[in-house]
């Protein structure tokens, strides 16, 4: 009986992980994925404006884009030296090199469904220019991930 009963649990512990497998996406396969990381440097005295234009109006845009599949997530780091190249790091983190690709087209997107008067568009643009330039970009693989 403890044989028979020690077979049922093995073969139930095995679907389990079988289905498991069959469920993943490949957004859970770090070996897949990679980041596409943006610098960006404040103004002079324009530090705190900044985060909070990232936090009003680029967040709702990455929002829109991450719900579309564009990627699977963002974090912005703010640099706290006073001498660093950049201010702000934004690393989105995509499924796969095709996705990293089409990221900036993706975010382009995103603008567009949500701010659709191509004005505020254009000032939005214009407004963010007089707080930040670009420091550069990267494209980084992801080695391992420990959640």
């Amino acid at each position: 009986m403890r044989r028979v009963l020690s077979l049922i649990v093995a073969v139930c512990i095995a679907l389990l992980l079988s289905v498991a497998q069959t469920e993943r996406s490949p957004n859970d396969d770090p070996s897949r994925q990679m980041a596409v990381v943006y610098y960006w440097k404040a103004k002079s005295g324009k530090m705190d404006e900044y985060s909070r234009y990232i936090k009003e109006v680029a967040e709702p845009i990455d929002h829109d884009a991450q719900q579309r599949g564009a990627f699977i997530s963002v974090v912005t780091y703010v640099s706290q030296k006073s001498d660093s190249p950049w201010t702000h790091m934004r690393v989105f983190t995509v499924p796969d090199k095709a996705h990293g690709e089409a990221l900036g087209q993706a975010l382009d997107e995103a603008t567009n469904r949500i701010v659709s008067d191509p004005a505020k568009r254009k000032s939005n643009s214009e407004y963010a220019a007089t707080l930040r330039d670009p420091a550069g970009s990267e494209e980084w693989t992801v080695l391992s991930r420990i959640p």
